[in-house]
């Protein structure tokens, strides 16, 4: 799900560029084909500790896909990206080289540090760089698109660790949101997201839009209520709340997007 959220996003602020449908393709099949790469590393890398904690929902942990397999699958998927990249470009290719390039070392360890942010912030901040690139103008997207890329992707990173905390410090992973907590990972996760919306809404020159006067509110209604509900039934309230506020921020991403680019 997290590969074609990705995949999605780039393709929609492809279609903003005013790119032929054959560019569009093009930057969805690179997006994909790096996402897959990126998951399937990750979970190849992390088979050992995956089955140590009895991640069942980790098929190379369990044995039900091959490492041998993965591995393949990988190298495919890497090298079909970056050939997939130049379809857009020299300079988008390099660009989406370095995204990848960021996300492939999160799985080699990055992701154990306190600098585990870093990868996140630097994959999700470029991607608007590789999209506009590509583009029909081919120029770099505006500083507070790739300043919103790059908090959004932040604030999914300690989103998405939080379910697996316990799992993780079990096996030896410390990462930021490891360092800090559950409970600081979710604040800062809430606070990056909001952030995110606000830098969208004032980002782009001109009065803020109607879209940008309505998402950050509601990101915070949204965040309220998914802290209450939290407290009652558990984190789990907490986290989707999340998730629907970085829905939020990326529709708002296309929208704002759309008018710069």
């Amino acid at each position: 799900m997290p590969a074609l959220a990705v995949t999605a996003v780039a393709a929609a602020l492809a279609v903003t560029t005013g790119r032929s449908p054959g560019g569009v393709a093009a930057v969805a099949a690179a997006v994909f084909a790096g996402q897959l790469s990126v998951g399937w590393l990750n979970d190849l890398l992390d088979a050992d500790r995956d089955a140590s904690v009895g991640r069942a929902d980790k098929p190379v942990a369990v044995g039900t896909v091959s490492r041998e397999l993965v591995a393949t699958a990988t190298v495919i998927a890497a090298l079909a990206a970056v050939l997939l990249s130049l379809l857009s470009g020299v300079d988008a290719a390099l660009v989406h080289v370095v995204t990848l390039c960021s996300a492939w070392a999160y799985d080699f360890g990055v992701k154990a540090t306190a600098f585990s942010v870093v990868p996140y912030a630097v994959s999700f901040g470029l991607l608007p760089a590789f999209v506009t690139l590509g583009g029909p103008d081919g120029r770099w997207a505006p500083a507070w698109l790739l300043v919103a890329g790059a908090v959004l992707g932040s604030a999914a990173h300690f989103a998405n660790v939080i379910p697996d905390l316990e799992d993780d410090a079990a096996t030896g992973v410390r990462g930021l949101p490891h360092r800090i907590g559950g409970a600081a990972s979710a604040g800062v996760a809430a606070a990056l997201a909001v952030i995110t919306g606000v830098v969208l809404a004032l980002g782009p020159p001109g009065p803020v839009t109607t879209a940008g006067l309505v998402a950050v509110p509601l990101s915070v209604v949204i965040l309220l209520v998914g802290r209450v509900r939290g407290r009652r039934a558990g984190s789990r309230a907490n986290f989707n709340a999340l998730l629907v506020v970085a829905v939020v921020d990326v529709v708002l991403l296309i929208i704002t997007g759309g008018t710069e680019l």
